[in-house]
């Protein structure tokens, strides 16, 4: 049964991290806490290198179907590559060493709200017609973002998520990103901040074979959603994507948000 639900969970995380791209943990972390309880460093560490996966495949997808937009993503990969590396550093901190690990679940909540409140009010102020994809208001500015790419990586290694879940909000704010092509640039972040994670569970009393085992048994049916997942958003109208994107955030920012500390 154990089993079942990993290949069951990474089936749902690479087709809504495909469809969404958003890497698959806002559906994975909430998932593994619902069905084996809080082990949230754990759980991060098995979700960033599920994220590489998911996120590339979905990379791969989103530019042959040409909407990359190229020239933000070279901007955007390293900067959150540093960031995750920071961000990971922060979430291996004493302040969310043992049973307050479960911190991390809270801020991930929080995180979420956001998400939520800054993606409701698109439904009536949606730019690029039906298919979300013009581009020709995006702000080309280097330093914006820059600072995208550090938004995106910092809670990436903070709250082990793909960073999606913030890069594609941080997009459309701050570089007046259309949402489809926000979603494609977000699932080609990188697994720096995955190797750091997992190189540093010892801190937290964990073996990096545990985290391994999670993310291998996950990863096969990740990729297959993920295939499914990126194909799918492209075929939606754009307010169906966000609103699929909305429910999952609300029913991932409850569960974050009611988590019970570990023991």
């Amino acid at each position: 049964m154990y089993y079942i639900v990993l290949v069951s969970i990474g089936v749902l995380m690479g087709l809504f991290g495909g469809l969404l791209g958003i890497g698959g943990s806002i559906v994975m972390i909430p998932a593994l806490v619902f069905a084996f309880g809080e082990n949230e460093h754990l759980y991060q560490a098995s979700a960033m290198i599920c994220n590489f996966f998911v996120g590339g495949i979905s990379a791969l997808v989103h530019k042959k179907a040409n909407v990359l937009v190229t020239d933000v993503v070279k901007l955007l990969i390293p900067s959150a590559a540093v960031a995750a590396v920071v961000g990971v550093a922060i979430s291996n901190s004493s302040l969310f060493a043992g049973k307050n690990s479960y911190l991390l679940a809270r801020i991930y909540g929080v995180f979420l709200l956001y998400v939520i409140v800054y993606n409701v009010p698109k439904f009536t102020t949606t730019r690029g017609g039906a298919a979300g994809l013009d581009i020709s208001q995006v702000k080309r500015s280097i330093p914006l973002t820059v600072l995208c790419g550090f938004m995106t990586g910092l809670p990436a290694g903070l709250l082990g998520i793909g960073g999606g879940i913030i890069c594609v909000p941080a997009q459309q704010f701050l570089l007046k990103m259309p949402l489809k092509r926000a979603i494609a640039n977000s699932a080609a972040i990188s697994i720096v901040g995955a190797f750091y994670k997992n190189i540093t569970l010892a801190q937290h009393g964990i073996a990096i074979p545990d985290s391994l085992k999670i993310a291998l048994v996950i990863i096969p049916g990740a990729i297959a959603g993920a295939f499914a997942g990126g194909r799918i958003m492209h075929k939606l109208p754009v307010n169906v994507v966000r609103a699929i994107f909305i429910l999952l955030a609300a029913a991932a920012c409850y569960k974050m948000l009611t988590v019970a500390p570990g023991h």
